[in-house]
């Protein structure tokens, strides 16, 4: 597999999502996968608050989160079926705003897959949109899938045998949290300005012509009761859907 990453210029608010990606992003070849990190999508959509507009960031990330754990001093909550400090709000590489995450991060997706399409001409490509996230138990981030497009997000080896002929029963790998762990890796943390990287060659992966269906999308984000990890969500949490 291989992973280039992009240079951009410093992006601010509204700036125009599309000329960037003609700026920065080169005619994608077949197969190949735009990773991009979600605060590209936010900044443009202006999906941004003043820090002097709102009482205090906790205020702002108990109004943004799904849910919430009141008692928990790092605002640990639930955003887009995924567990993250904060509601995803970012300070870094703002100028005193809070930077929210994106209004509909898998519509968001579909519109750059369908733009690059156009654009480039080209029948098997994708996009993932990314975020960094803390991991229980670990220091230091890694990087998550927020949204994707042109390309399936699991990976299925129930059915296939191990190395000892038995049959696996609930194997999956996760395709797009793998894709974005590694993207993000090589994108950076910090002032490097490659908010885009490129993926090619990637094993497992399969493209499709059509974007995630809203069964797919139930596949992957797991229900409570389907979850191994549940028993965490417990009763001081706020649920606010």
């Amino acid at each position: 597999m291989n992973i280039r990453t992009l240079r951009s210029p410093l992006i601010k608010a509204h700036d125009s999502l599309y000329a960037l990606l003609d700026m920065c992003v080169p005619t994608l070849q077949e197969q190949e996968i735009l990773v991009i990190t979600s605060k590209i999508i936010s900044l443009t959509e202006g999906q941004v608050v003043a820090q002097k507009d709102v009482p205090s960031k906790k205020d702002l990330v108990q109004e943004q989160a799904d849910a919430y754990l009141p008692l928990n001093a790092f605002s640990l909550t639930i955003k887009n079926h995924l567990l993250i400090p904060a509601a995803g709000i970012d300070e870094s590489n703002g100028e005193d705003i809070y930077i929210l995450y994106p209004q509909d991060v898998q519509k968001s997706a579909k519109e750059i897959w369908n733009y690059l399409l156009n654009r480039d001409q080209k029948k098997e490509i994708g996009v993932l949109i990314t975020d960094s996230r803390t991991s229980p138990l670990r220091a230091g981030v890694t990087g998550v899938s927020l949204g994707w497009c042109g390309f399936k997000a699991l990976h299925n080896y129930i059915g296939t045998p191990d190395c000892f002929g038995r049959p696996l029963v609930v194997t999956q790998t996760n395709v797009v949290d793998a894709l974005a762990a590694s993207a993000v890796f090589c994108m950076g943390e910090g002032n490097e300005q490659t908010p885009f990287a490129l993926i090619s060659q990637a094993p497992k992966v399969q493209f499709s012509e059509q974007s995630p269906s809203s069964k797919e999308l139930e596949n992957f984000y797991l229900s409570f009761e389907e979850d191994l990890y549940a028993s965490l969500f417990h009763e001081s949490w706020v649920f606010k859907k």
